[in-house]
């Protein structure tokens, strides 16, 4: 072997070190991405499990306090399908986003359905009430009718406190988009110099008014939050967030839109924007960019 190609070897031998370590590298980044993906989702999986089984408490809870023989068998279906719905959950891997996906659709329809129900009970209530300030203005009223309707102001009084689930705000048509330095859509995440996140916060009759404050939280593919420090609580710990809108709600259906400036270089790959209203996660959407 000559000279020339003892150096020709020798080139070859480094080069294909240098490819193995970067390879080796980039199965470790791709590990540690994949990692924290997988967290996100068993957090968000968690969730869905703690609010399907809250649906079915509520549900259990609500039969207790009516006396409507019809409406206590609608609320037993509406239970079983929560509890199946649960049981479904519990099966699927938090890996299997289009699943996972379907079952938080599934549980925006169910509280809809559980919201329907509230409302129902309410205007019962209402009415009952009603009939207790007539009939307390009766002297010539028996002991029975009395004693009959102090429990349905005892009813009336307990269900006339707002369902936590039913109450919870929603966001929907959510939208997140990269712009570039003119204001336009952008593809390459080279060109993104803002994030423009839109959606809606539903309609609910059944949740207080006033002010409320919504957390937005963007992670990127690497698995960090794009964060100026701030934090809010959740799950009894404290997240970042990445913007924070303050809005007047008024129960009535309202449009956000909200801006981040990007000011940090940024890796292509799928994005995760989370919005949090009162503790609780109340819409999620991805985005993706190529280099």
């Amino acid at each position: 072997m000559d000279k020339k190609q003892k150096i020709l070897l020798t080139v070859v031998a480094v080069i294909a070190a240098v490819v193995i370590g970067f390879l080796l590298y980039m199965m470790r980044e791709q590990k540690l991405e994949n990692q924290q993906m997988l967290e996100l989702a068993e957090m968000d999986k968690r969730e869905l499990e703690n609010e399907y089984a809250q649906f079915a408490m509520q549900y259990n809870e609500m039969m207790t306090q009516i006396n409507n023989d019809s409406l206590v068998a609608q609320l037993e279906q509406e239970q079983k399908r929560s509890e199946e719905l649960l049981a479904e959950l519990k099966r699927v891997k938090s890996s299997d986003a289009a699943e996972i996906m379907r079952l938080k659709k599934e549980l925006a329809t169910l509280r809809e359905v559980l919201r329907s129900y509230v409302l129902q009970i309410d205007s019962l209530n209402r009415m009952n009430e009603a009939l207790t300030q007539e009939n307390s203005n009766l002297k010539t009223q028996n002991r029975q009718a009395q004693q009959h309707i102090s429990n349905l102001a005892t009813e009336n009084e307990t269900l006339s406190d707002k369902v936590a689930i039913a109450s919870q705000l929603d966001a929907t048509h959510i939208y997140a988009e990269g712009r570039n330095k003119k204001g336009k859509a952008a593809k390459k995440i080279k060109d993104v110099k803002k994030f423009v996140i839109g959606f809606t916060i539903a309609r609910n009759v059944t949740t207080a008014t006033g002010i409320r404050s919504l957390y937005v939280r963007i992670s990127t593919p690497t698995g960090d939050v794009l964060s100026k420090g701030g934090t809010f609580t959740y799950e009894n710990r404290q997240l970042e967030y990445s913007i924070r809108k303050d809005i007047e709600y008024t129960g009535e259906e309202q449009s956000v839109v909200v801006y981040w400036d990007v000011a940090e270089a940024l890796s292509a790959g799928n994005y995760r924007v989370d919005i949090f209203a009162d503790g609780q996660n109340i819409g999620t959407t991805n985005f993706a960019f190529d280099k």
